[in-house]
């Protein structure tokens, strides 16, 4: 089904027992908090489709895979509650990630920063170009990635976390790959579309009730997070409503 809307779209398609779901925003596949909170609902929809075993997370185009926070809605924020809101929206996004029943495999084509690097971080297996740099910038813009922070330390650990954080430069998808973000990388998108098909076809084939047994086998320990998430939500909330934060959206919208 195809949910049109100004702020975004959001398209799920199911064949073969795979179903692949497609966000795509035109400020480089950025996520407003309406976007945010149709990919969760979508998410849980799919979770308790008992005709669909694999799920397929992918962006639209060919430039971004995705942004992260929509700066535009950063910026209008004015309020704690609001700016807790925007944030939860992907605390409510990886939750829904974390508590799918089905296996989903991320298609990062490119670029991924903060949030969107989070989102890859919270597929049970992604496969990337190698056009598919991560950045997490946050902290140049007087704040932090808190929310994101689990599901990306889940992945890569503590130190390359670290690492990323505090240097908030980009990291070459060689470097994604060697620290189990991304599974494989490959030279072109049609190269990545056929792995892609082909490994989600292989699952599709699996006992369904293995998969789902298997999933919760990979998030065991996590399960601090429906609560995590959301204070991590308001220490991002309370920082971006500050004068380093605001000037700094500003420069970078500039």
């Amino acid at each position: 089904m195809a949910l049109q809307n100004p702020n975004g779209f959001l398209l799920t398609t199911i064949e073969n027992k795979i179903a692949t779901l497609e966000f795509g925003h035109p400020a480089s596949n950025s996520f407003p908090s309406n976007l945010l909170n149709r990919l969760t609902n979508e998410l849980n929809n799919l979770s308790n489709n008992s005709v669909v075993s694999v799920i397929v997370l992918k962006s639209s185009g060919s430039g971004a895979f995705c942004a992260g926070a929509s700066f535009d809605e950063l910026l209008a924020v004015s309020n704690q509650e609001e700016a807790t809101q925007f944030f939860s929206g992907f605390a409510n996004v990886l939750n829904a990630m974390r508590n799918c029943s089905k296996i989903i495999i991320g298609r990062i084509h490119g670029k991924a920063v903060g949030g969107g690097v989070g989102i890859v971080a919270a597929c049970d297996y992604a496969l990337a170009t190698t056009e598919s740099t991560i950045k997490l910038s946050e902290l140049a813009l007087g704040i932090g990635p808190f929310v994101i922070e689990p599901a990306v330390t889940r992945k890569i650990g503590k130190s390359a976390m670290a690492e990323m954080t505090l240097e908030t430069e980009w990291k070459s998808a060689s470097w994604a790959n060697q620290k189990g973000l991304f599974a494989q990388i490959f030279e072109t998108t049609t190269e990545l579309d056929s792995e892609i098909s082909a490994f989600a076809n292989k699952l599709a084939n699996y006992n369904p009730e293995t998969l789902v047994e298997m999933k919760k086998m990979f998030w065991e320990g996590t399960e601090n997070w429906k609560t995590l998430l959301y204070e991590r939500a308001e220490i991002s909330g309370k920082l971006v409503l500050s004068d380093f934060s605001k000037k700094a959206l500003n420069q970078f919208k500039k």
